[in-house]
């Protein structure tokens, strides 16, 4: 890829060369030195020559000498001074040759005044001076290009015959840089023959410089065979997930590879390698990306001091790590599990956050612990992202879920209420909406305290809850499960063909609640706009093509719907009012209104049930959360019943 020429250090070099380079590393510098005098020299003279049409006139010979070292001198102080002299040869790029254009026409009004004002008589003929600037430029440029057209188009051409074939997804002028940049690359082992248009093409097809669009995707089965294509590339994010899984099926038929091309910003960052890599499930489930309102994010977050809990989490990880690249004056790493805390911790020293790190091992349910925390550091924004959420397990433990989401959330919101916290953001699920489970109706009751404590009149905190539907690679996701069973060759387990699921990336989790953070004004609930569902058997099957596997070769089997799960999701109730934001990715559902007293005394009588029996405490959570609904399907399985295999 392009590379900055503006280093001396000779380091940049490859390690293996020897001979002649080592030599030419060794005395760089002067050689490059006496090589633009000895080419400032030979211009001057053939300047002269065509001006006179090579019969320079005796008169004019001793002009050449008298000013011939007044031209070299300025030349090559210009030439040094801004830089044009250094640089490696093979890594010139078009910036180069600005600072080539910028040098050569310093130097020239440097001669002309100099040669106005000083030397009188001697006076340089005009045309001598314009075809020496001309040929400055044409030679030296020309020279300092042969480097990189050997790299890229002579050696290239003559190893072609090992090369493997590519078609390039994309029809544009970034479609084509991108191509270019990959045929650059001498050590690349595959050559773009030609561009494919994501649509039909109607009319001449595009051409930019050698390379042309050859034909459109849904002809890709013949434009495979007719250039002898052994790879795909598709550029991240370019085709829809339809598009990327009807590819993926033709490859698997055909036996090409499809490979994702990192965008050309990224291309260009620094690396000297094209970024590629394999599909992966997040390029099947593609979304817009998420893009940020950093200025408010940043007005939010700098030189505050912020505490994130469930900070060794999927979640509040991904948290903190996005909140260090805003400068916070401290970040507080909250959680009960010292493992994960001290692994956040180590990978944020890390990074090129320079405030300070406070890892705390604490529970949110301890309300001395909390106390003390907040005392102690004095958060200004409170992240609260810790919670139990994986589904059958909470719903096999009543009593710590009600104590954990629940009285946990209180504690919070009590204390950054007490400790006048600015804003806290509560992390909350899709499955707190008509809840069918446990875990849904304690995050449901989380969300009623934190709305109704920030309606109070007299708290100044602003209380902002963000929902979101399953998290891509987050601990317990469906995604890590299957592809463990993948490994192990089988079977997948699936609890329902009929389920289906809002997917989101761990950094567009953590993204939206940045966002919610700096947008809120309190007493919003946002929602991520996730697009349609996508069904659980489809992921399945997608993480087996994925594997390089044929697609039957993993069973699928039915295990029935586990207590507590939902066929489907939802993100808000019927009754609450859904509004669009200023951020077309956020939307904003407005709760119903509830008085505090209330929902306090209906946290009491629960966190009383915490050691009762489970099913005293599910009981009580019906009563306070009428939509909780248990469909008889979401019964255990019989045992006795044997897994349904995919038929």
């Amino acid at each position: 890829m392009l590379q900055p020429s503006d280093t001396n250090s000779s380091s940049d070099l490859p390690e293996n060369e020897s001979g002649w380079v080592a030599f030419l590393k060794k005395y760089r510098l002067p050689i490059l030195l006496v090589g633009h005098v000895l080419m400032f020299l030979g211009i001057y003279w053939v300047a002269f020559s065509l001006r006179f049409d090579f019969r320079i006139p005796e008169k004019y010979l001793h002009n050449i000498k008298a000013t011939l070292p007044l031209v070299l001198g300025v030349k090559m102080l210009v030439f040094f001074l801004m830089g044009s002299i250094h640089g490696w040869w093979r890594y010139v790029t078009f910036s180069d040759f600005i600072t080539l254009l910028k040098a050569a026409g310093t130097a020239t009004v440097a001669i002309v005044l100099v040669d106005h004002f000083v030397l009188g008589d001697l006076q340089i003929p005009r045309g001598v001076v314009l075809t020496d600037l001309i040929l400055t430029i044409v030679l030296i440029g020309g020279l300092r290009s042969i480097s990189r057209v050997w790299d890229e188009r002579i050696a290239i051409f003559h190893s072609s015959r090992g090369l493997d074939r590519a078609l390039f997804i994309g029809s544009n002028f970034t479609a084509a840089k991108m191509a270019h940049l990959i045929n650059s690359q001498p050590n690349n082992k595959t050559r773009v023959v030609g561009l494919v248009s994501a649509k039909k093409i109607s009319g001449k097809k595009q051409r930019f410089s050698d390379m042309r669009v050859v034909g459109a995707a849904c002809d890709l089965n013949e434009l495979v065979d007719h250039y002898r294509a052994t790879n795909v590339f598709v550029p991240s994010g370019s085709l829809p997930a339809k598009d990327m899984r009807e590819l993926l099926d033709v490859a698997s038929q055909r036996g090409f590879k499809v490979r994702v091309v990192s965008p050309l910003d990224q291309s260009l960052a620094g690396s000297s390698k094209i970024p590629m890599r394999d599909v992966s499930v997040e390029d099947l489930l593609r979304r817009d990306p998420v893009s940020l309102d950093t200025t408010k994010i940043e007005s939010l977050i700098a030189g505050k001091k912020v505490l994130v809990t469930g900070a060794g989490g999927s979640i509040g990880s991904e948290l903190c790590r996005q909140i260090t690249r805003f400068n916070p004056a401290s970040v507080v790493l909250l959680g009960r599990g010292e493992n994960r805390i001290f692994h956040i911790e180590r990978e944020l020293r890390t990074s090129e956050y320079d405030g300070d790190l406070i890892p705390r091992i604490a529970s949110v349910t301890d309300l001395p612990r909390m106390e003390e925390v907040f005392s102690s550091y004095q958060p200004d924004v409170v992240f609260h992202a810790a919670a139990h959420k994986h589904v059958p397990l909470v719903e096999a433990n009543v009593g710590e879920a009600v104590q954990n989401n629940i009285y946990g959330t209180k504690v919070v919101a009590d204390m950054s209420v007490k400790h006048n916290v600015e804003r806290f953001v509560l992390v909350s699920t899709d499955k707190s909406v008509n809840p069918t489970s446990v875990m849904g109706c304690t995050k449901q009751m989380a969300e009623r305290y934190c709305l109704a404590l920030g309606g109070e009149p007299q708290v100044n905190t602003r209380f902002i809850v963000t929902r979101f539907g399953n998290v891509l690679g987050s601990a317990g996701s469906v995604i890590p499960v299957f592809q463990q069973q993948i490994q192990k060759g089988g079977p997948i387990t699936i609890t329902d063909s009929r389920m289906t699921r809002f997917f989101m990336t761990i950094p567009e989790a953590s993204q939206l609640v940045l966002q919610a953070a700096a947008m809120g004004e309190g007493g919003e609930i946002f929602v991520l706009e996730m697009g349609e569902q996508v069904r659980i058997e489809d992921m399945a099957r997608d993480l087996i093509r994925l594997a390089g596997l044929p697609a039957d070769s993993i069973d699928i089997v039915y295990t029935g719907i586990r207590p507590g799960e939902k066929l489907y999701e939802e993100l808000y109730y019927d009754d609450e009012e859904v509004m669009k934001t200023g951020h077309k990715k956020i939307l904003s559902a407005y709760h119903r209104v509830r008085k505090l007293s209330d929902v306090n005394e209906d946290i009491r009588s629960l966190i009383d049930l915490v050691f009762a029996p489970p099913e005293e405490t599910r009981q009580r959570l019906r009563e306070l959360v009428p939509e909780y609904f248990v469909p008889e399907e979401n019964a255990l399985p019989d045992p006795s019943v044997a897994a349904q295999p995919v038929e």
